[in-house]
């Protein structure tokens, strides 16, 4: 099975763990990786790569996504959807998750709709998005504002 990761949205305190929790986790189960660079952006303009376990190697104290991440909607675009399938099918990916807030989980929602796998890592310093009581990210904000 082959499946992308993209971050999306801004950045937040977890980012590369949740990277590391799946391919770690994907791995044991045989999964090949494919990460997606600058979010909803790298499935448009085909900026893929082999995502292998030595890449999240050591990758806990950094900071932000080893991914990148943007704010781009593929719905926004006249083509964007099909160009977004298109990649999918051409690089034989099984399935998506996706780490992101309310902008990059409703776009990975319009995919489910049209066929796509995807599981969603919830992420936002708002903490805004139903269906969970806390995301990663929000933790973090709450700290740093009332210090």
């Amino acid at each position: 099975m082959n499946v992308a990761v993209l971050t999306g949205g801004g950045d937040c305190p977890g980012l590369n763990a949740v990277i590391r929790a799946v391919v770690r986790r994907g791995q044991r189960y045989g999964f090949r990786f494919t990460g997606v660079r600058d979010g909803w952006r790298g499935l448009l303009e085909d900026d893929l790569f082999a995502l292998e376990p030595d890449h999240v190697r050591g990758i806990l104290h950094l900071g932000g996504t080893i991914l990148g991440t943007s704010r781009v909607n593929p719905f926004a675009r006249e083509e964007g959807p099909q160009r977004v399938l298109d990649q999918i099918a051409h690089h034989q990916i099984d399935a998506i998750v996706t780490i992101g807030g309310e902008g990059t989980l409703t776009i990975a929602n319009r995919f489910v709709e049209l066929g796509v796998p995807i599981v969603a890592a919830p992420k936002t310093i708002d903490n805004d998005l139903a269906g969970t009581d806390y995301t990663f990210g929000f933790d973090t904000a709450v700290e740093i504002a009332t210090e």
